[in-house]
């Protein structure tokens, strides 16, 4: 297994067209920002159109998400791109339109391509060998890391050197060019959009919701993101470090994501995936608390880019548990569920932050982010635990793969039945 597996023209094709689709999605938030923020009570309404967008992605990523059909994959996601690219456009095209109006729309540009996510790492797997699962992902995790660090600089660069409604129209060419690229990729990525793989006709919303330890643990792992970009620059200003350095210091958090997304997919791990992840998500815990306490601007820089690798590894184990939870035809709406629990909890640990700044300083309410952060990874582990060994799709037992790539089921009714998962559901990753 190496990266040379995942090295063709259509991965990079698909490459392409995720960043497409995704480079919006980390411009948004921002640049709704600069759209209004020299209106009266501009920072407020940029918030509140922030807010619209995130809650447009949190509700669009599961409704959409079950009702997407593998074998009419291409369909859905165009339609969805689609609509999210006039979401991104209205706004850049009409700035200075009534807030209610910008709103509704921000909502739209969240909700509408917010499937797209999902489907389109579930497209990237099924491109790819069985044994290349994690290494596909280690790629889609690099590649989403240089997005999201240069996604802020480029929307704050046109912003305030070209003018404000141009990132917003960058992202919608971005969007719009995303669909174009769905035609040069598969139509589908197989299953016959029935429930295949699924026993006893369980239905998806049950088989979705068996995983639910999984969706736990991947919102609190962008819980502690969301918790050091959010408290980043009042925690500098608190140790009198100057709070331009906050971008930076963010953006090379990102890039520590993108070496950990790398160095994940270059062997095979040992131990259990729930097991890995926990281990993870305590020593991204560790680095965002000595991030938190101490008053060097090394040790946060160092913190952070640690952290960064860390968390990435982190979502990766759980995107692979994901695929073990899952039967095929499962998971891109499992992804999509994920995708929304995560950005969930983002939204929670950013909230409980932004209430307690109010009362107590930055680096307190960092450290209660964390204790939220592990109260969540505890309930996701013991979710997992509990459930080990039953799968909810019915291939209960544990999977097997073999020195050369092959596959088998052992000590369950499914035996002799290929699996999903990347390396199995007792294997190491």
């Amino acid at each position: 297994m190496s990266y040379r597996d995942v090295a063709s023209r259509q991965v990079l094709v698909w490459a392409c067209t995720a960043v497409g689709a995704r480079m919006p999605v980390a411009m948004a938030p921002l640049a709704l920002v600069f759209l209004v923020r020299e209106r009266p009570g501009g920072y407020s309404l940029g918030a509140a159109l922030a807010a619209a967008y995130v809650i447009g992605e949190i509700v669009g990523a599961p409704v959409l998400g079950l009702r997407l059909r593998p074998d009419r994959a291409r369909l859905h996601l165009a339609g969805g791109l689609a609509c999210g690219t006039v979401g991104f456009a209205v706004p850049g095209l009409a700035a200075d339109a009534h807030p209610a109006v910008l709103c509704a729309f921000a909502v739209l540009a969240g909700a509408a391509p917010a499937a797209a996510t999902g489907a389109l790492r579930t497209l990237l797997t099924a491109m790819v060998p069985e044994r290349a699962a994690a290494q596909a992902l280690s790629v889609e995790s690099m590649l989403m890391a240089g997005v999201w660090a240069v996604s802020p600089a480029a929307v704050a660069g046109l912003a305030l050197g070209v003018a404000p409604r141009v990132p917003l129209l960058l992202a919608a060419a971005l969007m719009a060019s995303s669909v174009a690229g769905l035609w040069l990729l598969p139509a589908a990525w197989g299953g016959d959009g029935a429930g295949s793989g699924r026993r006893g006709g369980a239905s998806l919303l049950r088989v979705l919701t068996a995983a639910w330890p999984v969706y736990v643990t991947g919102a609190a792992s962008l819980a502690l993101l969301g918790l050091a970009e959010l408290v980043l620059p009042a925690l500098l200003e608190q140790r009198g470090i100057g709070v331009g350095w906050s971008g930076p210091l963010l953006a090379g958090m990102a890039v520590g994501g993108g070496i950990g997304g790398f160095v994940h997919g270059l062997r095979v791990w040992p131990g259990l995936l729930h097991t890995r992840s926990v281990v993870l998500m305590a020593g991204v815990s560790v680095c965002v608390t000595a991030a938190a306490l101490s008053p060097s601007a090394a040790v946060i820089a160092a913190a952070l880019v640690v952290g960064g690798a860390l968390q990435s590894g982190a979502m990766l184990t759980r995107n692979l548990s994901l695929r073990e939870a899952l039967p095929p035809d499962a998971l891109a709406a499992g992804y999509s569920v994920m995708y929304a629990a995560a950005g969930a909890g983002y939204a929670a640990t950013g909230s409980l932050a932004g209430g307690l700044l109010r009362a107590v300083a930055p680096s307190t309410a960092m450290l209660a982010g964390v204790g939220l952060t592990l109260v969540l990874t505890g309930i996701g582990w013991w979710g997992e635990v509990r459930a080990r060994g039953c799968s909810p799709w019915g291939s209960e037992g544990r999977v097997v793969f073999g020195e050369a790539g092959g596959t088998a089921v052992v000590n369950g009714p499914a035996a002799g039945v290929k699996g999903t998962g990347a390396r199995g559901v007792e294997g190491g990753v």
